[in-house]
């Protein structure tokens, strides 16, 4: 059976341990270097980073977080281990682990460490796919030729790459289509290297739980429940135009799924549905100019994240939660497509003021949806506001000034509440 070192990378035929190094880190698989599809995952990115650069931390539970209302952005596995997940309100997550270490997020430092292991990746292949800065999917399909080893090495060669250079982990998952790629990184965590093959696909999944399905929520997975799908050989007894009548386009989804089929290409330049911000309050508020405070800076992020990807937005959305942590969302479709920081704000000014209730609220948010390029951005300002032309040049003032000087080189009155 086709083997592999992870350690030295030396390939050869079944074994315990490695015949060159003596490692016991093997990966043994009779697909082994006839797949191609791959995602890779890095093992609690934040909390790596974290621990990385203070290696203080290296045996303490780490949770990358806001203050006591917010939540668990990341946990290391110390953490984990008692119970700490990912999106988990702080409060819960402190209550199982009291002892952690809790770090609020530095995204320009984490942003910066994604960039090197992307360009790492494109170093394999151009076809990469990124889903976060800690995953991303890659199809190495024929560069066995341009690096004269097959996609399994090469994927190996890239997480030895990533602990001897920048100190990281991450898990990889080697398939023949992004789905099983993306369950099989899930496998074996951390450190990990899975490989789900053609042949196995029926039988691997056959008794699996339909919420292996990436995108499956609790919600869906209740609608399922209903309909007497709980694994994947409950889906295999449905017909496809059953499954469409009941779950629509979802269906003839999951009818593909069930069997194994993906046919989704990994694609270098997937289109970014939407763009957001929101924050958390340590304590809920309804003070009015607190709350107007958060809009505009939440509007300025949002415009400063989308003019930097030269994109605009048809829909502006706004987001609360109440105190019993219940959702409220307010959606704006526009007569044009909008970038501008003091567009989004007065949108979802009006969003926010067509709330009845008015509080108090444990979060706020702000995003645009309906991208497009922004070239189709509002540029002749709204008739119906005679001085949104003037206030969306003094905003490009604005953008050129903090280009030169710095962000907090210039701000609004409004931005200090």
């Amino acid at each position: 059976m086709p083997s592999l070192c992870r350690d030295c990378l030396t390939r050869f035929e079944t074994g315990r341990r490695c015949p060159a190094c003596g490692s016991p880190r093997v990966l043994s698989h009779p697909e082994l270097f006839d797949l191609s599809i791959a995602h890779m995952d890095c093992d609690a990115f934040y909390a790596s980073v974290e621990k990385r650069d203070n290696p203080e931390l290296a045996d303490k539970p780490v949770i990358i977080g806001g203050g006591r209302r917010g939540v668990v952005s990341t946990a290391c596995y110390v953490a984990r281990i008692r119970g700490v997940r990912s999106a988990m309100p702080m409060f819960q997550a402190l209550k199982l682990c009291p002892g952690a270490v809790v770090i609020r997020p530095r995204m320009q430092v984490y942003a910066e460490v994604s960039r090197a292991i992307r360009v790492m990746m494109e170093e394999l292949t151009p076809d990469v796919e990124p889903l976060s800065l800690d995953e991303a999917f890659l199809d190495l399909s024929g560069t066995t030729r341009l690096h004269g080893a097959p996609p399994a090495v090469m994927l190996a060669r890239l997480v030895k790459r990533m602990k001897d250079e920048l100190g990281l982990t991450g898990s990889i998952g080697l398939s023949h289509n992004k789905f099983l790629a993306k369950v099989a990184s899930d496998l074996d965590k951390p450190r990990g290297f899975s490989v789900i093959g053609k042949a196995e696909t029926a039988d691997f999944l056959r008794d699996r739980p339909v919420r292996l399905i990436w995108g499956i929520g609790p919600a869906a997975q209740g609608a399922l429940e209903k309909a007497g799908i709980r694994s994947f050989a409950d889906l295999l007894r449905w017909e496809r135009r059953d499954l469409h009548e009941r779950f629509g386009a979802m269906g003839d989804r999951l009818y593909d799924l069930a069997r194994g089929v993906d046919r989704r290409r990994v694609s270098a330049h997937a289109p970014i549905k939407s763009i957001s911000n929101e924050t958390t309050f340590d304590e809920d508020t309804g003070n009015p100019e607190i709350l107007d405070g958060h809009l505009w800076r939440m509007s300025e992020k949002v415009a400063d994240r989308t003019k930097a990807k030269g994109l605009a937005g048809r829909v502006v959305v706004l987001k609360l939660k109440r105190a019993d942590h219940s959702l409220l969302s307010r959606r704006l479709a526009l007569r044009e497509p909008v970038q501008l920081a003091d567009r989004i704000y007065r949108t979802a000014r009006g969003l926010f003021d067509q709330v009845e209730e008015k509080g108090p609220f444990r979060l706020l948010g702000v995003g645009l949806a309906e991208l497009c390029p922004e070239a189709e951005a509002e540029r002749s300002g709204d008739l119906l506001d005679p001085d949104a032309a003037q206030r969306g040049r003094a905003e490009r003032a604005t953008d050129e000034i903090r280009r030169r000087f710095g962000k907090d080189a210039i701000r609004k009155g409004r931005a200090l509440r």
